[in-house]
């Protein structure tokens, strides 16, 4: 009697509906693409602050009108997520995701060939429609393809796009500006795109779409005007004043719009915005701990360039050059949590130990940093903030989503998303806001209204149950890694 042939392991893909061309692990198919995504739509949101003095002289344009380059991305990031948790499940993760990844890609080189301010804000809108998907879509991808004991370690190589793409964002862009032109900060995503896109086409798995569910039009113009409009007064925010008339009138309505679609979500049984989650407190709880820490840390990061650049007189590239011990530390210890400390500690005692040293260590900047600190005292401080934020990353993608059913995946991812761009942008305009308000000492109250904020997070932490995330905690023999034991062929 002849063997019969060996089988392929659960994560691989042959002959399942229309798989992959190529046999790759959907584990390490998923990570590629959506890493690569998410790398390049967080990278954009930092590498064009520095070419925009350049935009400006390129097309003859006043630096305040130059802003809306950055705002139109912003505001077109809030106003795409909603809809990408419905996208998802309606064509499927593989063609949402890199549908979403080769109009970020298109995006990007129609900016880089814009002829006028007008064409370029157009293409930014395209470029952040892309990008708003693709983080949502690929998230909820990631926790289909990973078992919750196995996300922890996909965690850990998310934090690379989320904790170095903010900080190498103002290094390369003034290396491409210097160097090149301001239009390579655009045409520099069009390889990785291609690459993203091509790769996925050949190795991605095709999900089932569940073409039953209804677009909820009520809900999305709810939500992408609401959302649109936050984001939009908290950039312009700092730049307008808080008090005049636009901002005043952007925040009030973005607040109004999402209080209503609050409650008329509530009231629908397969809602865009399925604001129910929020009833689950460990998926709450870990929402609202990396949305705070989004807040301090990109926060952070803003103060820490400014202060390099305004009072110590550095470039914009040597400041960035100094802040990049921060992404180093961020890489750092996310391999740190995944391997270590998020089994030994447990998802509580390791997110109040990330958030709590994130305060730490912001607090201690605002003590220490002054026009003549030494850079090699700088440089610790930045690698400790960095460390201290790798914990949050990893923790909160890794416990966050335990409770979560599979089919709610996508508009869990699309809610998580909101809250960590939104309180991207919240930081900056909170630090732009103390820093004019507190004229001289504006660097030190920043850090030390930042370090305050963050604590917000930490208590969030502390309402995480150990119980509740059990299922994303390995055991300590899951190192020696038992699966492929079990997926060897058998005679």
């Amino acid at each position: 009697m002849s063997a019969r042939p060996p089988t392929a392991p659960a994560d691989r893909v042959r002959g399942a509906g229309r798989g992959p061309r190529i046999d790759v692990s959907q584990k390490v198919a998923v990570c590629v693409v959506y890493v690569a995504g998410l790398f390049l739509s967080t990278l954009d949101m930092t590498i064009v602050n520095v070419a925009l003095p350049t935009i400006g002289r390129a097309f003859d344009v006043p630096a305040t009108a130059v802003d809306i380059v950055s705002i139109s991305y912003l505001v077109s990031l809030a106003v795409s997520v909603p809809a990408s948790g419905w996208l998802g499940d309606r064509f499927g993760g593989k063609r949402t995701l890199l549908t979403a990844v080769a109009v970020f890609t298109a995006g990007s080189a129609l900016c880089g060939m814009a002829t006028s301010l007008g064409q370029l804000v157009l293409f930014r809108v395209v470029q952040g429609v892309g990008g708003g998907i693709l983080a949502s879509v690929g998230m909820a991808m990631l926790l289909r393809a990973f078992a919750p004991h196995e996300r922890v370690r996909a965690s850990a190589v998310l934090s690379i796009a989320n904790g170095l793409a903010p900080t190498l964002g103002p290094v390369l862009g003034g290396i491409l500006v210097t160097q090149v032109s301001w239009r390579a900060i655009f045409y520099v995503n069009v390889p990785v795109g291609v690459f993203a896109t091509v790769f996925g086409a050949l190795c991605l798995r095709n999900q089932p779409a569940r073409p039953t569910e209804r677009f909820d039009l009520g809900g999305f113009a709810l939500a992408a005007s609401g959302f649109a409009l936050l984001m939009y007064g908290v950039c312009e925010g700092p730049e307008q004043d808080w008090g005049t008339a636009p901002v005043v009138a952007a925040l009030a309505g973005g607040a109004s719009l999402t209080a209503a679609m609050t409650v008329v979500e509530l009231r629908k049984r397969t809602p865009m915005i399925d604001v129910r989650l929020l009833g689950n407190r460990l998926f709450a709880s870990g929402t609202a701990v990396m949305t705070v820490e989004s807040v301090t840390f990109l926060g952070a990061l803003f103060t820490l360039t400014l202060y390099l650049q305004d009072e110590r007189g550095m470039t914009a590239l040597s400041a960035g050059l100094t802040t990049f011990p921060e992404a180093v530390g961020v890489v750092a210890g996310s391999q740190l949590a995944s391997r270590v400390l998020y089994r030994r500690l447990r998802p509580r005692r390791h997110l109040m130990l990330g958030a709590g040293g994130t305060s730490a260590v912001i607090a201690t900047m605002a003590l220490m940093l002054r026009a003549d600190t030494p850079v090699p005292l700088v440089v610790p401080l930045l690698f400790g903030m960095g460390l201290a934020v790798g914990q949050v990353f990893v923790g909160t993608q890794s416990a966050s989503f335990a409770t979560v059913s599979s089919v709610s995946s996508g508009r869990a991812s699309s809610l998580f998303n909101v809250g960590r761009r939104l309180g991207g942008a919240t930081g900056v305009a909170v630090a732009s806001t103390v820093l004019v308000a507190a004229g001289a000492s504006g660097y030190r109250a920043a850090f030390l209204t930042l370090a305050a904020v963050n604590l917000l997070g930490l208590y969030a932490a502390t309402r995480v149950s150990d119980t509740d995330a059990a299922s994303t905690i390995s055991p300590p023999e899951e190192t020696n890694h038992p699966k492929e034991k079990e997926e060897e062929p058998q005679p």
